[in-house]
């Protein structure tokens, strides 16, 4: 079996469980109000990588082998990353009538529900992390985290400075600070919990935050990419509104082929990283290779 058939087997089984711990936590579909548990449920299991919780289960097994401790926790990143995409796709942001293949949330159920579900999605996640099996003062120090780096000094100032870039000439500078805030910011945090939640060495955790800001806006600038070159069906949503919505993007400031080069050189450099883990961290490479060479 091929390094990518093996990553994408695992990536699949990994996801399953996280979403059985996710399942359970969520109120079903059919329970009053109905609508709202319908749309928070609509995005958040349309589909998707699930690439955030599988860096963080990928992160502890670097370490101990039980990983099934890690999957309730992967379970609330993936619930707060999907609060992010229902607002994301709302019109008065990125207006995107597709997400993961499907209609967006707000096509589906009006921008109006789309935006509750999206604030219930992250105020879940908070509810879950508080409901954690593990020690308090790690717990309260991982809800305070998530809330450091979701909130105006990490995701959403990401999210601001980039709605007000559109249409601008922009520096490099700002170019970095939206999407390290963005993405990056937010791949890096699974990375960081799951060196916390494995009881990893200062040491072995910079080691690893620094792989993670490196992979994080590698996968920014292939997205960014994918958004010139990819397709529609592949990816699971609109292709080319980047440039329509003349938005800030690697490929608009620093060229298409120069843009590549980047994610290949942060990829090289996030592998590096990873030497000192040994085979321990081979799972860890294949998704390096799979983020830079990933069609969707």
């Amino acid at each position: 079996m091929s390094e990518t058939k093996i990553l994408k087997k695992n990536l699949r089984e990994t996801k399953e469980l996280i979403n059985i711990e996710i399942d359970r936590f969520l109120p079903r579909k059919d329970e009053y109000p109905k609508l709202i548990h319908k749309a928070l449920r609509h995005t958040l299991f349309a589909g998707g990588k699930r690439i955030r919780p599988y860096l963080m289960v990928q992160t502890y097994k670097l370490f101990k082998q039980d990983i099934e401790k890690t999957f309730y926790v992967a379970g609330v990143l993936e619930m707060l990353h999907t609060y992010t995409l229902v607002h994301d796709d709302l019109p008065e942001i990125d207006n995107d009538d597709y997400r993961r293949g499907k209609k967006a949330c707000h096509v589906e159920y009006g921008s109006d529900i789309a935006l509750l579900a999206g604030d219930a999605l992250l105020v879940y996640a908070f509810n879950a992390l508080a409901k954690a099996d593990i020690d308090y003062r790690l717990k309260f120090k991982m809800i305070q985290e998530l809330a450091e780096e979701s909130g105006n000094k990490g995701l959403i100032g990401g999210q601001m400075v980039d709605i007000e870039s559109e249409g601008k000439n922009i520096t490099k500078k700002t170019l970095h600070y939206i999407h390290q805030n963005k993405t990056a910011r937010m791949i890096n945090l699974p990375i960081r919990f799951g060196c916390y939640l494995a009881k990893a060495s200062e040491e072995e955790t910079a080691r690893l935050e620094k792989f993670g800001e490196k992979i994080g806006l590698a996968f920014q600038i292939v997205d960014d990419i994918l958004d010139v070159e990819g397709n529609k069906t592949t990816v699971g949503k609109s292709i080319g509104k980047d440039e329509k919505s003349k938005k800030a993007t690697f490929p608009s400031i620093y060229g298409l082929e120069k843009s590549k080069i980047m994610a290949e050189k942060l990829i090289t450099e996030a592998k590096t990283l990873l030497k000192p883990f040994g085979e321990d961290a081979k799972m860890m490479k294949m998704l390096c290779d799979f983020i830079l060479t990933r069609k969707f």
